[in-house]
């Protein structure tokens, strides 16, 4: 395998994480845990069997969602691992992997549209002209950050799974149109002392690029964000 095809086999074995067929907001069962009873031990003759089963549980449990066949991916594997020249040509391969990674893209945008249809008829939830969801956890009574101003913040960050993948341990401090669209929008809309849970479309947090590892392509964020201080330029 050259160096070219490992790098991208790599990065994307990384990012279907992010694709899991779950109910929007619910945590998915734990990668490390298949989510019905384990088969006995005694279904395996030798402990190469018992480990080929639970990488391929590992594996699978990672690719809910996507269509893959998985004889040819059990073949893949075996040639790979046998140090077999592959059966198809490097653009071949690479033209499959961008397939898959099609995949992974549009499970985890319908994924992500499904939660925000969904969200949106709960009680408190409001939208905004450009997507933005948001829902007021608690009311403050202070200034409205401008576009041009500094502000405090305490936040957690989640995909629509309920993974965190962000938080901060102690406020941080950054201009207003330093991070996502959804932030700056969300924020100038906000008044010291309010705490809000925003639902940030893809398409205003980090779109077809993502964040590599921790946030797909396509994903949508929720946070929940704090604004204790606000300070003007």
């Amino acid at each position: 395998m050259n160096m070219r095809l490992m790098i991208v086999t790599a990065a994307l074995a990384a990012s279907v994480s992010f694709v899991w067929a779950q109910a929007p907001g619910t945590p998915p069962a734990p990668a490390s845990r298949p989510a019905t009873a384990p088969a006995s031990s005694g279904d395996f003759k030798t402990e190469q069997e018992r480990i080929g089963y639970a990488v391929g549980l590992q594996f699978g449990a990672r690719l809910q969602g996507v269509d893959l066949d998985a004889a040819s991916v059990t073949e893949g594997i075996r040639d790979a691992a046998a140090g077999k020249p592959p059966r198809m040509s490097e653009k071949e391969i690479d033209d499959a992997l961008d397939a898959l990674r099609g995949q992974f893209m549009n499970a985890v945008q319908k994924a992500g549209d499904t939660f925000l249809a969904e969200n949106a008829k709960k009680e408190g939830v409001k939208t905004t002209a450009s997507g933005l969801q948001y829902k007021v956890i608690k009311s403050g009574t202070g200034k409205s950050p401008k576009a041009s101003d500094t502000v405090s913040v305490t936040y957690k960050g989640t995909l629509i799974t309920g993974k965190q993948f962000d938080a901060s341990d102690s406020p941080i401090t950054f201009g207003v149109t330093q991070v996502i669209p959804g932030w700056t929008e969300a924020l100038q809309l906000m008044k010291e002392g309010d705490k809000w849970q925003l639902f940030i479309p893809s398409k205003l947090a980090y779109g077809e690029r993502g964040a590599p590892p921790d946030i797909a392509p396509n994903s949508v964020l929720v946070f929940e964000v704090e604004l204790l201080k606000v300070t003007a330029k």
